[in-house]
């Protein structure tokens, strides 16, 4: 039987730079907006797991919030959604400990948190941080490891592992995670050869970006995967990630589109493909585009999280196209 999907519609806060407001003022901001995003219907709030902001977000020196501690946090000051990080840099934690922290964020928060986790692709933050940062093949079999061991972690009372890169010696995680299965694991990343059969193999959810044609041929190889180890690809739900943009007007929505085209350094109609955007009518239409390619869940950016007026709109508009 086919779980209930991981998301339906989730925002992810990217950003931390709001005009006028100061330092000390950064979280109360963000607690504001998931508070908003909550009663607007989104049903899961990521943050980004980076130190250092990049260059499709903002400018590297810009705030940014550390996101386990700022996800705990979130934990405490919501009620209903998920949470989760999306997602979470391998290399940046010990896996048994990222682990321990993602079991304390759902307790705390009463069953909802999600672990996402990718194999990371940062280097400057990796060399800025004094971490290792190895080759792409050997970053992938650190993530699959450290997946194993935060499943076992998830489930089991003092687990053993032993691999390559990562191993545990029967770890006590008490308390347990409020479900028995533990938090759901959202593996991120679209590779075709290596990632998308881990994920076939490991995940509870996976998360893709692109184009409905982009998006259908990766769960086409996410489902052929699946069948390759006997699995039901239902059992995986498949996420879209990408910004949303709903304006009143085309005057509105290129005023909005090069600010989004200026972050993703390219001109407005390129940006386009980067995100649902237009009227309410036109994004539930390009959301359904999506559905029938086989997304189930949509998490999503806004340009400006402390605009609830906007977060209500995309909520409520999403949560429309998604429910019928």
């Amino acid at each position: 039987m086919a779980r209930q999907p991981v998301t339906r519609v989730g925002l992810q806060f990217s950003g931390y730079s709001f005009a006028g407001v100061t330092d000390d003022k950064l979280f109360q901001q963000v607690a504001d907006a998931a508070r908003a995003a909550e009663n607007a219907g989104f049903d899961s709030l990521w943050t980004m797991d980076h130190l250092h902001q990049i260059s499709t977000v903002g400018s590297r020196d810009e705030p940014v919030l550390e996101a386990y501690t700022t996800t705990a946090a979130l934990a405490a000051v919501t009620s209903v959604a998920r949470l989760g990080v999306l997602v979470s840099a391998c290399g940046f934690r010990n896996p048994a400990l990222l682990a321990k922290m993602v079991t304390t964020i759902d307790v705390i928060s009463g069953g909802r948190a999600i672990l996402g986790i990718g194999a990371g692709w940062h280097e400057e933050e990796y060399r800025a941080y004094g971490l290792d940062f190895p080759s792409p093949k050997e970053r992938l079999a650190q993530l699959a490891e450290a997946v194993q061991i935060c499943r076992a972690m998830f489930t089991e009372y003092a687990p053993r592992f032993v691999g390559t890169h990562h191993r545990i010696d029967e770890p006590i995680n008490v308390p347990r995670p409020i479900h028995p299965d533990g938090p759901p694991i959202l593996i991120g990343g679209g590779g075709e050869r290596v990632l998308i059969p881990m994920i076939a193999r490991l995940g509870d959810a996976c998360n893709f970006f692109g184009g409905p044609a982009t998006v259908r041929r990766k769960i086409e190889i996410l489902e052929r995967a699946c069948a390759a180890v006997g699995r039901d690809s239902s059992e995986i739900t498949k996420t879209w990630l990408g910004h949303v943009i709903i304006a009143d007007s085309e005057w509105e929505l290129h005023e909005e589109l090069d600010r989004l085209g200026a972050l993703l350094d390219l001109t407005p109609s390129a940006a386009r493909g980067f995100a649902l955007c237009g009227t309410r009518d036109q994004v539930r239409q390009q959301v359904r585009a999506y559905r029938r390619s086989g997304v189930e869940g949509f998490i999503l950016a806004v340009l400006d999280p402390t605009d609830h007026a906007h977060l209500h709109a995309v909520g409520t508009t999403l949560r429309e196209a998604t429910d019928d």
